[in-house]
Protein backbone atom coordinates (compact mmCIF):
# COMPACT_ATOMS: atom_id res chain seq x y z
CA UNK A 1 0.00 0.00 0.00
CA UNK A 2 1.14 3.54 -0.74
CA UNK A 3 0.64 6.08 2.03
CA UNK A 4 1.09 9.84 2.12
CA UNK A 5 2.41 11.01 5.51
CA UNK A 6 2.23 14.60 6.77
CA UNK A 7 3.23 16.31 10.00
CA UNK A 8 3.28 19.98 10.97
CA UNK A 9 3.24 19.66 14.75
CA UNK A 10 6.80 21.01 15.13
CA UNK A 11 8.86 23.67 13.32
CA UNK A 12 9.66 20.90 10.79
CA UNK A 13 7.23 20.79 7.86
CA UNK A 14 7.31 17.11 6.91
CA UNK A 15 5.82 15.17 4.01
CA UNK A 16 6.66 11.76 2.64
CA UNK A 17 5.45 8.80 0.62
CA UNK A 18 5.75 5.43 2.31
CA UNK A 19 5.23 1.88 1.08
CA UNK A 20 3.45 -0.31 3.62
CA UNK A 21 3.05 -4.06 3.31
CA UNK A 22 1.75 -6.73 5.67
CA UNK A 23 4.41 -8.63 7.63
CA UNK A 24 5.40 -12.08 6.45
CA UNK A 25 3.99 -14.80 8.75
CA UNK A 26 7.50 -16.18 9.28
CA UNK A 27 9.28 -12.79 9.46
CA UNK A 28 9.96 -13.27 13.18
CA UNK A 29 10.39 -16.36 15.28
CA UNK A 30 7.96 -16.69 18.21
CA UNK A 31 9.16 -15.08 21.39
CA UNK A 32 11.71 -12.75 19.76
CA UNK A 33 9.71 -9.57 20.31
CA UNK A 34 8.89 -7.64 23.44
CA UNK A 35 5.27 -6.84 24.33
CA UNK A 36 4.01 -3.84 22.38
CA UNK A 37 6.77 -4.04 19.76
CA UNK A 38 5.29 -6.60 17.35
CA UNK A 39 5.96 -5.54 13.78
CA UNK A 40 2.84 -3.92 12.29
CA UNK A 41 4.17 -4.39 8.76
CA UNK A 42 7.05 -3.53 6.47
CA UNK A 43 7.50 0.23 6.14
CA UNK A 44 9.73 1.69 3.42
CA UNK A 45 10.16 5.42 2.81
CA UNK A 46 10.06 6.16 -0.91
CA UNK A 47 10.51 9.95 -0.69
CA UNK A 48 10.62 12.59 2.01
CA UNK A 49 10.81 16.38 2.22
CA UNK A 50 11.47 18.36 5.40
CA UNK A 51 11.74 22.12 5.84
CA UNK A 52 12.46 23.48 9.32
CA UNK A 53 10.61 26.78 9.45
CA UNK A 54 7.73 27.38 11.86
CA UNK A 55 6.33 30.11 9.60
CA UNK A 56 6.44 28.16 6.32
CA UNK A 57 3.88 25.40 6.94
CA UNK A 58 1.29 26.74 4.51
CA UNK A 59 3.86 27.72 1.87
CA UNK A 60 5.86 24.53 1.51
CA UNK A 61 3.65 21.62 2.58
CA UNK A 62 1.71 21.01 -0.64
CA UNK A 63 4.83 21.52 -2.82
CA UNK A 64 6.60 18.99 -0.55
CA UNK A 65 3.81 16.46 -1.15
CA UNK A 66 3.95 16.93 -4.93
CA UNK A 67 7.76 16.68 -4.95
CA UNK A 68 7.61 13.43 -2.98
CA UNK A 69 5.09 11.93 -5.40
CA UNK A 70 7.24 12.95 -8.36
CA UNK A 71 10.41 11.52 -6.79
CA UNK A 72 8.62 8.23 -6.08
CA UNK A 73 7.29 8.14 -9.66
CA UNK A 74 3.68 8.14 -8.45
CA UNK A 75 0.49 10.04 -9.17
CA UNK A 76 -1.87 11.09 -6.36
CA UNK A 77 -4.44 8.56 -7.63
CA UNK A 78 -2.08 5.73 -6.68
CA UNK A 79 -2.19 6.58 -2.97
CA UNK A 80 -4.15 4.21 -0.74
CA UNK A 81 -4.24 6.22 2.49
CA UNK A 82 -3.10 9.40 4.23
CA UNK A 83 -1.60 9.65 7.72
CA UNK A 84 -1.44 12.99 9.52
CA UNK A 85 0.22 13.94 12.78
CA UNK A 86 -2.43 15.56 15.00
CA UNK A 87 -0.06 16.93 17.60
CA UNK A 88 0.29 18.00 20.25
CA UNK A 89 1.47 21.15 18.58
CA UNK A 90 0.75 24.84 17.98
CA UNK A 91 -2.70 25.78 16.72
CA UNK A 92 -1.75 27.25 13.34
CA UNK A 93 0.75 24.59 12.37
CA UNK A 94 -1.58 21.71 13.17
CA UNK A 95 -4.42 23.28 11.20
CA UNK A 96 -2.28 23.45 8.05
CA UNK A 97 -1.17 19.83 8.19
CA UNK A 98 -4.54 18.39 9.10
CA UNK A 99 -6.42 20.47 6.54
CA UNK A 100 -3.96 19.45 3.81
CA UNK A 101 -4.17 15.78 4.72
CA UNK A 102 -7.97 15.89 4.86
CA UNK A 103 -8.10 17.65 1.48
CA UNK A 104 -5.95 15.00 -0.21
CA UNK A 105 -7.99 12.23 1.37
CA UNK A 106 -11.27 13.79 0.28
CA UNK A 107 -10.08 14.47 -3.26
CA UNK A 108 -8.70 10.94 -3.70
CA UNK A 109 -11.41 9.10 -1.80
CA UNK A 110 -8.94 7.43 0.57
CA UNK A 111 -9.00 7.18 4.38
CA UNK A 112 -7.12 9.71 6.50
CA UNK A 113 -5.68 8.48 9.79
CA UNK A 114 -4.67 10.86 12.57
CA UNK A 115 -1.87 9.81 14.91
CA UNK A 116 -0.22 11.41 17.93
CA UNK A 117 2.94 13.08 16.67
CA UNK A 118 4.87 12.10 19.81
CA UNK A 119 3.97 8.46 19.09
CA UNK A 120 5.52 8.87 15.64
CA UNK A 121 8.80 10.04 17.14
CA UNK A 122 8.76 7.12 19.58
CA UNK A 123 8.06 4.67 16.73
CA UNK A 124 11.36 5.66 15.12
CA UNK A 125 13.37 4.81 18.24
CA UNK A 126 14.44 1.13 18.19
CA UNK A 127 14.36 0.43 21.90
CA UNK A 128 12.40 -1.42 24.56
CA UNK A 129 13.69 0.98 27.24
CA UNK A 130 11.48 3.48 29.02
CA UNK A 131 11.53 6.41 26.59
CA UNK A 132 10.63 10.06 27.18
CA UNK A 133 9.67 12.12 24.09
CA UNK A 134 9.59 15.93 24.27
CA UNK A 135 8.84 18.71 21.76
CA UNK A 136 8.64 22.49 21.97
CA UNK A 137 5.34 23.83 23.33
CA UNK A 138 6.62 27.43 23.50
CA UNK A 139 5.90 29.61 26.57
CA UNK A 140 8.88 27.83 28.18
CA UNK A 141 6.93 24.57 28.18
CA UNK A 142 7.20 21.18 26.50
CA UNK A 143 4.82 18.63 25.09
CA UNK A 144 5.77 15.21 26.39
CA UNK A 145 4.82 11.54 26.60
CA UNK A 146 6.43 8.46 28.09
CA UNK A 147 6.73 5.02 26.47
CA UNK A 148 7.48 1.59 27.87
CA UNK A 149 8.35 -1.16 25.42
CA UNK A 150 7.05 0.99 22.57
CA UNK A 151 3.66 1.62 24.24
CA UNK A 152 2.61 5.06 25.49
CA UNK A 153 2.07 4.90 29.25
CA UNK A 154 1.89 8.62 30.13
CA UNK A 155 0.78 11.71 28.23
CA UNK A 156 0.53 13.44 25.94
CA UNK A 157 0.70 16.44 28.24
CA UNK A 158 2.08 19.97 28.37
CA UNK A 159 4.19 21.24 31.28
CA UNK A 160 7.28 23.21 32.07
CA UNK A 161 10.34 20.98 31.77
CA UNK A 162 11.01 21.31 35.49
CA UNK A 163 7.65 19.77 36.28
CA UNK A 164 8.33 16.61 34.25
CA UNK A 165 10.04 13.84 36.18
CA UNK A 166 12.54 12.07 33.89
CA UNK A 167 12.32 8.82 35.87
CA UNK A 168 11.76 6.01 35.22
CA UNK A 169 12.81 6.82 31.64
CA UNK A 170 16.31 5.79 30.62
CA UNK A 171 16.34 7.42 27.16
CA UNK A 172 14.96 10.62 25.63
CA UNK A 173 14.13 11.76 22.10
CA UNK A 174 12.63 14.85 20.51
CA UNK A 175 13.40 18.54 20.16
CA UNK A 176 17.16 19.09 20.17
CA UNK A 177 16.82 22.28 22.20
CA UNK A 178 14.70 20.60 24.88
CA UNK A 179 16.15 17.12 25.44
CA UNK A 180 19.09 18.77 27.20
CA UNK A 181 16.78 19.81 30.03
CA UNK A 182 16.94 16.18 31.14
CA UNK A 183 19.95 14.16 32.27
CA UNK A 184 19.22 11.21 29.99
CA UNK A 185 20.95 9.59 27.00
CA UNK A 186 19.59 11.11 23.77
CA UNK A 187 18.29 9.28 20.69
CA UNK A 188 18.70 11.34 17.49
CA UNK A 189 14.99 11.18 16.50
CA UNK A 190 13.91 14.85 16.76
CA UNK A 191 10.68 15.18 14.77
CA UNK A 192 7.99 12.86 13.39
CA UNK A 193 9.20 11.05 10.28
CA UNK A 194 6.96 9.69 7.50
CA UNK A 195 8.00 6.13 8.44
CA UNK A 196 7.20 6.78 12.10
CA UNK A 197 3.79 8.25 11.29
CA UNK A 198 2.84 5.30 9.09
CA UNK A 199 4.18 2.78 11.61
CA UNK A 200 1.79 4.12 14.25
CA UNK A 201 -1.21 3.75 11.94
CA UNK A 202 -0.03 0.60 10.14
CA UNK A 203 -2.36 -1.89 11.81
CA UNK A 204 -5.42 0.23 11.08
CA UNK A 205 -4.37 0.83 7.49
CA UNK A 206 -3.64 -2.84 6.78
CA UNK A 207 -6.91 -3.89 8.41
CA UNK A 208 -8.87 -1.39 6.34
CA UNK A 209 -10.30 0.17 9.50
CA UNK A 210 -12.52 3.22 9.20
CA UNK A 211 -10.49 6.06 10.74
CA UNK A 212 -11.83 8.19 13.54
CA UNK A 213 -12.48 11.86 12.71
CA UNK A 214 -9.33 13.99 12.84
CA UNK A 215 -9.06 15.67 16.23
CA UNK A 216 -6.15 18.03 16.95
CA UNK A 217 -4.24 17.63 20.21
CA UNK A 218 -3.81 21.27 21.20
CA UNK A 219 -3.69 20.52 24.97
CA UNK A 220 -4.24 24.20 25.68
CA UNK A 221 -5.94 27.24 24.22
CA UNK A 222 -4.23 28.95 21.22
CA UNK A 223 -2.06 32.02 21.75
CA UNK A 224 -4.25 34.09 19.44
CA UNK A 225 -7.56 35.37 20.83
CA UNK A 226 -10.72 36.52 19.12
CA UNK A 227 -11.92 40.11 19.59
CA UNK A 228 -14.67 38.85 21.87
CA UNK A 229 -12.17 36.96 24.03
CA UNK A 230 -9.93 40.03 24.27
CA UNK A 231 -12.84 42.08 25.56
CA UNK A 232 -13.53 39.75 28.46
Amino acid sequence: MLVLAIDTSTPAVTAGVVSLSAPSPDAESPGTESPGTESPGTVETLAVRVTVNPRAHAEVLTPHVLECLAEAGLTPAELNAVVVGVGPGPYTGLRVGMATGAAFGDALGVPVYGVCSLDAIAAAVPTTQSLLVVTDARRREIYWARYDGGVRVEGPAVNSAGDVDPSPSTLIAGSASHVDFFDLPVDPAETPSPAGLVTVAAREILAGSVPAPLEPLYLRRPDAKTLAERGK
